[in-house]
Formats: structure tokens, sequence, C-alpha cells
């Protein structure tokens, strides 16, 4: 089934919690960005591909894995896995009795190493690799690698592996600074596709989703990883990364866990309000969005719901839930608000444009991610960059177009990658590319690519 693991800014909605993330500038240092909404604000970006595709800057050697790169201070982060050498289709089964017919909940053994890889971001060369052991106990079909994202955070990158193995290293030499494992620290037991969420730097603390009773997220010190504060439980931790919005004057840290979305004071954990909006199979994957006292989110299954915050920013209640034919039902991909309207790549690949206020579908198409028709899985992630936005299908194509409630217009369209990664009958490439320097920076399975996106 699936799992990757993915707020915009608005004149009454400031999103908060990364002034302490160091940005030089042209860097993409977490997920979706320096301020972790999806938006690009480079200058001097190419308007229309040129007639043979970006230019290469450069190309590296790298393992299997969903985490997708980040980018600061000259270097390129990004985490793969090395597997052991043995036919998965005799693999231990981790079941017991009768072990699940459908290969999307079959959970195996797999042995191997997770890394996390440090590049040159000039050339790609490998400056350093931190390696350790880690077994592979979630579904097997799903288990190709690590599916965060790094953080960086001054000279520290935070690493997340699938097993829930966090680790604090040296940006300049990748030596260990601190480690903590959930499954042992916290009783984690590993969800079906892993874990996924993109740990979070608000000031002096990281803040992760976890897993166990009671530490459904949990906040460390990020110089030395001391537990700060925990909360919250749920029956699955999901696959949601934290964000934090200044909703209604008040800064709120947003949960989307498997059974509600939940919204805490960051520094301390306390909860400010919850609504029930529960994803099929505990696959909250995309990260909720916001425009003014609006929260968005989306999840697999055509599941959808736009939630009203008060205006004391201390209770909120859902506006309305979506259908086939209201809300957008995304399973990989974060959604875009721009103007009281919501973008997204829903259910088989359909691209969408919903109204935030009722969830009225105003236009779809497939153009973006298969061109014409349904397709098991497909996914298509959206940046915004000015009046413009860049869409990223999974069969290695970047589109350039503009979108409005009008409809899908397209500008240009290049193949940058091979998709690698074989769901079904389709093949795939699922890492959320990083936008820096002018350039693109993308992966599949066998290695990391780098393109100019200069004008």
């Amino acid at each position: 089934m699936l799992l990757r693991a993915l707020s915009f800014l608005f004149p009454a909605v400031s999103l908060c919690g990364f002034s302490t993330i160091t940005a030089h500038g042209d860097d993409w240092p977490q997920w979706l960005g320096p301020q972790r909404d999806g938006v690009w604000h480079e200058k001097g970006i190419v308007e229309k591909f040129p007639e043979k595709g970006p230019r290469l800057r450069w190309r590296a050697p790298l393992g299997g894995g969903y985490s997708g790169p980040a980018v600061a201070a000259g270097r390129v982060f990004v985490m793969d896995r090395v597997a052991a050498e043995m036919d998965a289709a005799k693999a231990k089964v981790l079941h017991e009795g009768k072990p699940p017919r459908n290969q999307n909940f079959l959970r195996k053994l797999l042995p191997g190493k997770e890394r996390l890889v440090c590049l040159a971001e000039s050339d790609g060369r490998q400056l350093w690799a931190h390696e350790w052991d880690c077994p592979y106990t979630s579904v097997a079909i799903y288990a190709i690698g690590p599916r965060a994202t790094p953080t960086v955070d001054g000279d520290r990158v935070y690493a997340l592996g699938a097993e829930g193995d966090l680790f604090c290293l040296s940006v300049k030499d990748g030596k260990v600074r601190w480690a903590r494992d959930f499954k042992k620290d916290y009783g984690l037991e590993i969800p079906e596709w892993g874990t996924a969420a993109h740990p979070l730097v608000d000031g002096d603390q990281l803040i992760c989703i976890v897993g166990g009773k009671g530490s459904v997220c949990v906040a460390f010190d990020k110089l030395s990883g001391r537990e700060l504060w925990r909360a919250l439980s749920a029956t699955q931790p999901g696959y949601c990364p934290p964000v934090i919005h200044t909703i209604a004057g008040k800064r709120q840290l947003l949960i989307w866990h498997g059974d509600a979305v939940e919204a805490l004071n960051p520094a301390t954990g306390k909860v400010l309000w919850s609504v029930a909006v529960k994803p099929t199979f505990g696959m909250s994957v995309g990260q909720p969005v916001v425009e003014g006292r609006r929260v968005f989110v989306m999840s697999y299954n055509r599941v959808s719901a736009c939630i009203e915050v008060a205006e004391d920013g201390g209770s909120a209640r859902v506006a309305w839930k979506g259908s086939s034919r209201r809300g957008i039902g995304g399973v990989f991909n974060t959604a875009v608000i721009q103007s009281g309207h919501v973008y997204a790549g829903g259910q088989g690949g359909k691209y969408l444009c919903a109204r935030l206020t009722d969830g009225e579908q105003l236009w779809s198409t497939f153009a973006p991610s298969t061109g014409g028709r349904p397709a098991s899985w497909a996914n298509v992630f959206t940046i915004r960059h000015e009046g413009r936005f860049f869409l990223v299908n999974d069969i290695g194509e970047l589109v350039i177009a503009r979108l409005s409630p009008q409809g899908y217009d397209e500008i240009s369209r290049a193949k940058l990658i091979e998709p690698t990664h074989r769901v079904g009958r389709r093949l795939l490439v699922w890492s959320h590319p990083a936008f820096a320097n002018r350039s693109i920076y993308l992966r599949n399975d066998r290695e990391i690519l780098c393109y100019s996106l200069a004008d």
C-alpha cells in the first residue's frame, strides 16, 4: 500500500518554528524547504525547459529509499539502504498464524543497513557516510529504504530511519552527537510501512512523531537528545510530519495520527484542540496545510477534511468532509492552498482543484501524472514558485504549470530520472526532490541527480 512518506503563508497565518534552522539563502535544509511550506523563493529560474531538457550538473550512486534530499551549506544530505544479499521470497514472515494474502500488508524480516550520506553540492562526490545495522520488519514490498528527509540545523543534521532510529550528527564529519531508539526507548511498534515523519526543529527542540503509549509526539533537546516533553496516544502514529502554524494568534503544533488531527502548544505539548479525522489504515502522510483559520488534510481512500479553528484558537470543528466528489483524497503528497483554493494530486493520479470553503471540486486532470487515465498509486508532488508551480510526478518527469480556479495550464515538461521501484505493474519514484541553488536534486533507488534550473 503505501507510505511516505508529505501550509501556506497567508496574511492571517504565518509559519513559525523554523527560525533556528540555518537557511543559507538558496538552501533546502528540510522537508518541503526552508519554511516547510513547499514554496521555492529563488530568482533567475528557467521559464521553460530547453528542447533537450535541463542541464545535468552531476550524478552519484545511491542505495534504495524514499528519503528526499536536504541541501544546506554547500552539502547534500540523503538517506539510503544497503540491503543484505538474500532471496526476499525466502525471508522470515513476521506474522503469528496465517500471514495476510494481500502483499501490501505482508511483513518480513529483511537484513540490511541504513545510511545517511553527505555529498558535495558542487559535484556530488561523497564527503562522508554514517551507517548502522537495521533489519527491516515493515511490509516487505515497500521495504526499500528510509522514508524521512534529513533535517539540517546549523552544524547538526538529524536523520530518522525506517525502524525508529534517530541520530543527531555533525554536518562537518558525520560523527554521532546523540541517538535515540524509538523501539527501545518508547516501546514503538513499527507501523506497517515504517517510521516516516520528518523531524522538525523548533527553537531548542527537535519534535518527532514516535508512537508509543502517551508518546505519539515527543520533543527532544536538539543539542543533547534529552526528552523535554511527550504527548498523545493513538491506535497508530501515522506517517505525517509535525508542522507549526500560527492560527488565531496562537502557535499551534499540528499532529495528524491514526485517529485525529490534534493541535498542541509546541512549548509544552499541551493539547489545544482535537478533531476526529481518521485516515484509512492509519495512512496520514501529507502534512496539514493552513489558510486563515482553516486546516486541510487528505489521505488514501478519498479521505479529506477542512477543519475550522475557533477565533480564540482553543477549539476546532470539522467544516466539511470529503468524498469522491468533494475535497481531494491525496495519498503521498502534501496539498497547496492558494487564494482559497486547494491543489493536489488525488486518487489514482487525478490532479484536482477544490474550493477550501466547501470542498467543491472545480476541475480535475490526469495531465501532470499519467497524461490521460487512472493508474494505481499515481502521485504528483507540488512546489509553488512565484506565479507558477513545479509538479513532480512518479514516472520521473518535472512539469512547469500554472494553476488557477479556471484550470490547468501546462508550460513545459522534461523527463529527469528513471523510476526504479516496482509497485504492481508500474515502476515508480516516490522520493520528494529538493530545490536549491537554482537546481533540482532528485533520487531513485540507484542514484541521485542534480539538474540546473537556472535561467
